[in-house]
C-alpha cells in the first residue's frame, strides 16, 4: 500500500479516518475475542492495558470507560480478586485510590497481545522499516487524539 490513491493523490482525511476506524474495529474484535479466551472481558483487558502504562485513579478509569464510578468498582474488584491489579492510595491526595497493575496483570495483558493472531498477521505484512515509520506516525498523532475537550 503506497499511501496514495489510484489517481496518485494523497488520500483525504475522510479516507484516512475510514481506514483508521476499520483498523480500530478489527483490532478491538481480535482483542476482545482473545481476552475472552484468557478469561477476561474486553473491558477488564482494556483497563489492564491502561494501567499497565501507568497507574490510573478510579475516577480516571470511569472517565476512560465512559461509565459510572460504581461500575469501575466492580471491574476492579474482579481484577483484584484474580491478583491482576491492586488499589493504592495516591501519594498526591490520600483520598484518591489509584489502580496499579501487578506483575500477574502485566503478564496477562502481554499474553493477550501475543495471542492476537489477526493483529500479528497484519503487522507481519510490514517490513521493519515500515513498522518503524508507522510507529513514528502513530505516536505523533496519538497525543492529539487523546486530548480531552
Amino acid at each position: 500500500m503506497s499511501g496514495t490513491t489510484k489517481t496518485g493523490t494523497a488520500p483525504s482525511k475522510a479516507a484516512l479516518m475510514e481506514v483508521f476506524a476499520a483498523i480500530g474495529a478489527a483490532y478491538y474484535q481480535d482483542f476482545a475475542s482473545v481476552a475472552a479466551r484468557h478469561g477476561l472481558t474486553s473491558v477488564q483487558a482494556k483497563v489492564l492495558g491502561a494501567i499497565v502504562r501507568e497507574p490510573v485513579p478510579m475516577r480516571g478509569l470511569a472517565d476512560m470507560l465512559v461509565c459510572d464510578a460504581s461500575n469501575v468498582t466492580g471491574i476492579i474488584d474482579r481484577l483484584e480478586s484474580r491478583g491482576l491489579v491492586r488499589r493504592e492510595t495516591s501519594p498526591q491526595d490520600r483520598r484518591v485510590k489509584v489502580v496499579v497493575a501487578t506483575d500477574e496483570g502485566r503478564e496477562a495483558l502481554l499474553a493477550v497481545r501475543e495471542d492476537m493472531e489477526a493483529a500479528q498477521r497484519a503487522l507481519d505484512l510490514l517490513s521493519p522499516e515500515e513498522r518503524t515509520s508507522l510507529y513514528g506516525m502513530l505516536t505523533r498523532v496519538l497525543p492529539v487524539l487523546q486530548q480531552r475537550g
